[in-house]
């Protein structure tokens, strides 16, 4: 075994590593990039290595920066987690040069199943089912479009060295096929430096469902089950789950045969994923199975099957690549019960699932809750940035039967508690809990499919109960801060120094205002005996009291109903998180309000953070509503701006190359004038 590895990764996956390679005895190094300086992983590890600037192209996308960091420290091999460097044949050759493991499969299996064209065409040689498409080198657009016309619509255009949903467009009729190639090309080039892509036709009814794979380079090969990841958005999984929901026992095992057949044609080991596209019958049953691709690496939802084996992958990887064989052979990899995992962004589900960033001002994590596991990167102050993928946590939960799991999921999510970003810890909670999810009705559309249940409106109104509970988060802050003022001034008995509300000659009460989703709401708050307050509400009056608990929620007690709630105050906004809800509301000031006047509606603006990529308009155009303007770039992914209505442009802000803030101006409209009839 390894005396010391390094881990060639950041955040979640990163600390996941170091707890197996501690519990191994095997010493850990970090690596981090000026915006990591202070991240976990680099706390968590025995020691860490600056590799360079905060874009990942200028420090964990660098191979020689990793080869001098083992170097240095005298780390024998390396973990690359997923992302990054993670399936890069030239980072394992580079390593193998240089004398240190790559915990990984050979560089040439990388090669294999790097371009998903040449992939498909290998495991046709060795008999594996493919999807009816166009797999090849010609690349015209003309050509493709033929192709296309010939495999028939709805199709999938894919990167070919894509992956994780990049690089992936759905086409429904041929005269959106030009633009979505040109998308997908641009998307391809920018995630993968390779804008060669695929064709594939659209399967009916489609579930994701890969299986997890395992070799020694000793002729031995193992799956461990499957796992189902077709609850996705944007090509992207958000729920995945083992073993897969209504899995006839002859599917599983001619479905393990090929993924085992798969890894086999290629000379593969370590950890692999072979991924399946499966059509299923009405009833829910999957049924025929085509190869999609193999990722190279650990999944990011190998904790699922980790959970259902009872065996940890990270050490499997650290022991096969150390030469060792496998631990377990076929007939000894039992299935125990049903596990499921959530993943919690930083994203804004409302505005169409855009990435958000920003500190994270409070992040509670359930931790001790029976059957749950919690995978983070991330802690209570840390920031969401731009450079890197906006996961905060991990969500696992295990049960005998799949029924027990989702409720554990569900209780566990919960149990999150995360203010200062916008997360999709409410939607993935309606996940879990919808009557279709829970009946395993499971398709790659089902997000889109249920979106009316999932997806809230965003003008919802808050109703009494949040605003009783934001005001007595600001009115309890307001209490304790008096309290600490008092304490340290040279008079802490003055009435002055109060925080009950105390007045000479006046009322004691104090007005909050708030836009809680329908226009501005005033929130009277009265001071009464006993520390209790009176809360005037659209709704009615209402007797409220407040305290602070040691774990810094609120006990909080309304006409008699106690609840322990979590309520976090901003500067400019109150997030109160209340069971399976949580509330943003902005505070209104008053007195800054005064002077405020609503800016020019003639705008286009950024939706979140990012560089452009491409302008389709120019001072001057009349264009449609709904035409994209402009496409931003932001985590590897695009987004296209839209025209929110018919008009003229009458300035471009940026240009092609610019970095953007979110907010920033990026198109202006000329105005609207009336015409004489």
């Amino acid at each position: 075994m390894f005396a010391k590895i390094l881990i060639a990764n950041r955040g979640e996956i990163a600390c996941r590593v170091i707890r197996t390679a501690r519990r191994m005895g095997v010493a850990a190094v970090a690596v981090y990039s000026d915006a990591d300086a202070e991240a976990q992983h680099v706390k968590l590890a025995d020691e860490a290595i600056h590799i360079g600037a905060a874009p990942a192209r200028e420090s964990y996308l660098l191979a020689e920066r990793i080869v001098e960091a083992c170097k240095r420290t005298g780390a024998e091999a390396v973990h690359p987690g997923y992302g990054f460097l993670s399936e890069n044949a030239g980072f394992a050759d580079a390593l193998e040069a240089a004398g240190i493991a790559f915990i990984g499969p050979p560089a040439d299996a990388i090669r294999a199943m790097g371009s998903k064209s040449e992939a498909k065409a290998l495991m046709d040689r060795a008999g594996v089912p493919l999807v009816p498409g166009y797999h090849g080198a010609e690349q015209d657009a003309d050509f493709l479009q033929g192709e296309a016309e010939r495999i028939g619509y709805p199709l999938l255009i894919k990167a070919s060295a894509g992956g994780g949903g990049k690089g992936m467009r759905l086409v429904e009729r041929s005269a959106d096929f030009a633009d979505a190639l040109a998308s997908c090309k641009r998307e391809a080039s920018a995630s993968f430096g390779d804008d060669h892509v695929l064709i594939e036709r659209f399967v009916t009814r489609p579930r994701h469902i890969e299986m997890q794979v395992f070799a020694d380079g000793r002729g031995n090969a193992v799956h461990l089950f499957e796992r189902d990841c077709s609850v996705q958005r944007r090509h992207q999984k958000v729920i995945e789950e083992a073993p897969a929901p209504f899995m006839p026992e002859a599917l599983r095992a001619e479905m393990g045969r090929a993924a085992v057949d798969a890894a086999t044609a290629i000379g593969y080991r370590g950890a692999g994923t072979v991924e399946f596209i499966v059509e299923t019958a009405e009833d829910g049953t999957p049924a025929a199975f085509f190869f999609m691709e193999m990722n190279t690496r650990l999944q990011v939802e190998h904790p699922v099957t980790e959970a259902v084996t009872g065996q940890d992958l990270v050490e499997w990887q650290l022991r096969v690549a150390a030469g060792e064989p496998l631990p377990l052979a076929q007939q000894q990899i039992a299935l125990s019960g049903h596990a499921v995992e959530a993943r919690l962004y930083a994203e804004d589900v409302e505005a169409g699932f855009l990435p958000a960033t920003g500190a994270l001002s409070r992040l509670r994590l359930p931790s001790d809750a029976p059957g749950l596991r919690i995978d983070s990167g991330v802690v209570e102050g840390d920031a969401v940035t731009v450079h890197y993928d906006p996961m905060i946590a991990k969500v696992i939960a295990h049960g005998l039967d799949r029924t027990e799991a989702l409720a554990r999921l569900a209780r566990g999510l919960e149990g999150v508690e995360a203010a200062g970003v916008t997360t999709n810890r409410d939607f993935l909670i309606r996940l879990a809990r919808h009557p279709a999810f829970q009946a395993a009705r499971l398709d790659t559309g089902f997000i889109d499919k249920h979106a009316a249940d999932l997806i809230p409106t965003v003008d919802r109104a808050a109703p009494d109960r949040i605003l009783a509970l934001a005001a007595l988060g600001e009115l309890n802050g307001r209490a304790e801060a008096a309290s600490r003022r008092a304490a340290a001034s040279g008079d802490p008995w003055s009435p002055f120094a109060l925080s009950t509300g105390w007045r000479l000659n006046d009322w004691s009460f104090n007005d909050l205002h708030y836009d809680a989703g329908a226009g501005e709401v005033r929130v009277r708050c009265r001071y009464l005996a006993g520390g209790a307050y009176g809360l005037d509400l659209p709704g009615g009056t209402v007797r409220a009291a407040v305290e602070r608990l040691p774990d810094g929620r609120l006990a909080v007690d309304l006409d008699g109903a106690k609840a322990r709630v979590a309520v976090e105050v901003g500067a400019e906004s109150v997030t109160v998180i209340d069971g399976a809800a949580t509330w943003r509301i902005r505070r209104i000031d008053r007195l800054a309000a005064a002077g405020f006047q609503e800016e020019d509606a003639g705008k286009l603006a950024a939706p979140m953070p990012g560089k452009i990529i491409a302008v389709h308009a120019a001072p001057g155009d009349r264009v449609a509503a709904g035409a994209a303007l402009i496409v931003l770039e932001a985590m590897k992914m695009e987004h296209s701006v839209r025209a929110p209505k018919d008009g003229v442009i009458a300035e471009v802000r940026f240009a092609l190359g610019d970095q953007v803030g979110e907010g920033e101006a990026l198109i202006t409209f000329e105005e609207e004038t009336e015409t004489a009839s």
